[in-house]
């Protein structure tokens, strides 16, 4: 097939109206996805009332991954764009928002601050790191695949650099604490001020769930807004032949630069929230083999898709976190320092099986199984409705004898 027929193809895709339009007439707003869904919504809402502080840690630690592994499926799974940088993006936000919002050092101490209010650093942090990918698109739009992941590589080897040496800036090796957040003169840690909610006091993990909850919504909103527009159907066709792309007048070096911006972003604010997860950053926290997981949240997800992406980062994330906290009833999974298989360990092995399994049975990973699922039950139902009479039709008219027939 030539190029001119692949473009008109991708164009008839890109002028055609979103997926879905014109097809839920007669389709109400409460589908059964959709009660899940609010279902879900309502579950997170109540959770910080009931569950205990562990798993609102995590939920927090989750939330900020979500975030970051929408982004970079943006990048990789939309676009078709390999890159191995997410660590560096990430590096860049986290230690913005600290540098930004944390304490002036003055002369008792070699680390120092700016001293502006947490949501000035959140804001830089995300800005900063959407510049950082802007810059580094003129790059990435003139190579492609494998060679295009290793040049953003280097961004990796740049940043842990400049990190270890910019000590005045990231603390060094020891890192430096995250400043606590603050909205509005509202702290997101234990007290100032206090508060209860069905007599369950609200520290600094309930706080902190509620606002990592709200930007994981944001961000998964605006993702799907974004596939579902001309920009984002354009960025597909990138995927698909940029040639094709070009031809059909897609910009492809702007829309390049357009994605790596958005996708940088989400990987600043996914670095704020990993510095307030964790309540502090050192460089050692941005190597290149948080990239890599990264990488695997996408895969196990489903490329390209965004819930997909969600329940990646759901899966990668919540899984060394949950070992670690059940070491001593797993079996071979042990405490630190006690020999046999770590937790970190044990996930990544079962991370290692678990991209095996979806590369070889289901490409399209977890969204693909759970496809795969919904399908499987259309099917069923069409062939049970096809067996079913129709109570609504009329009986079909015997035949009546010809006249001057006899019996």
């Amino acid at each position: 097939m030539s190029e001119t027929a692949v473009a008109r193809g991708l164009g008839d895709e890109l002028t055609a109206p979103a997926p879905g339009a014109g097809k839920s007439r007669g389709r109400g707003p409460f589908t059964l996805r959709n009660l899940l869904l609010l279902l879900a919504l309502a579950l997170m809402l109540v959770a910080p009332i009931f569950v205990p502080e562990f798993w609102l840690r995590t939920g927090f630690a989750v939330f900020g991954a979500i975030i970051g592994a929408i982004g970079l499926n943006l990048l990789v799974g939309t676009t078709g764009q390999l890159s191995l940088a997410h660590a560096f993006f990430l590096a860049v936000g986290a230690i913005t928002y600290v540098f930004v919002s944390g304490s002036p050092g003055g002369t008792a101490t070699a680390v120092d601050g700016l001293g502006y209010p947490p949501l000035v650093g959140m804001i830089a942090g995300v800005v900063l790191a959407g510049l950082a990918g802007l810059v580094f698109s003129p790059i990435a739009a003139r190579l492609r695949g494998i060679y295009l992941g290793v040049a953003s590589l280097g961004l990796v080897f740049i940043g842990q650099h400049v990190l270890n040496t910019w000590t005045s800036v990231t603390g060094g090796f020891n890192g430096r604490t995250a400043p606590r957040f603050e909205l509005f003169g509202f702290s997101f840690g234990s007290d100032n001020p206090t508060l209860f909610v069905a007599n369950v006091p609200f520290r600094g993990p309930e706080r902190l769930w509620y606002l990592g909850l709200v930007l994981a919504i944001l961000a998964y909103v605006f993702a799907k807004n974004l596939l579902r527009s001309r920009p984002g159907r354009a960025l597909q066709t990138l995927r698909d032949s940029e040639v094709a792309a070009a031809v059909m007048g897609v910009d492809v070096q702007r829309y390049k630069a357009r994605v790596f911006l958005v996708s940088s972003m989400y990987a600043g604010l996914a670095g704020v929230l990993y510095a307030l997860s964790i309540g502090s950053v050192a460089p050692e926290s941005f190597a290149l083999d948080l990239s890599i997981l990264y990488l695997a949240m996408i895969v196990l997800g489903g490329l390209g898709s965004v819930g997909g992406a969600a329940l990646g980062a759901l899966f990668v994330t919540s899984l060394p976190l949950t070992f670690q906290q059940y070491a001593d009833k797993l079996p071979l999974v042990s405490q630190p320092g006690q020999g046999g298989v770590s937790a970190g360990q044990a996930a990544r092995l079962l991370f290692g099986l678990a991209i095996i399994i979806v590369v070889l049975f289901e490409p399209e990973g977890l969204v693909g199984f759970g496809n795969r699922i919904k399908r499987l039950g259309r099917r069923g139902a069409r062939r049970t409705t096809s067996h079913r009479p129709d109570p609504t039709a009329e009986p079909t008219p015997s035949p009546t004898p010809a006249q001057g027939s006899t019996t």
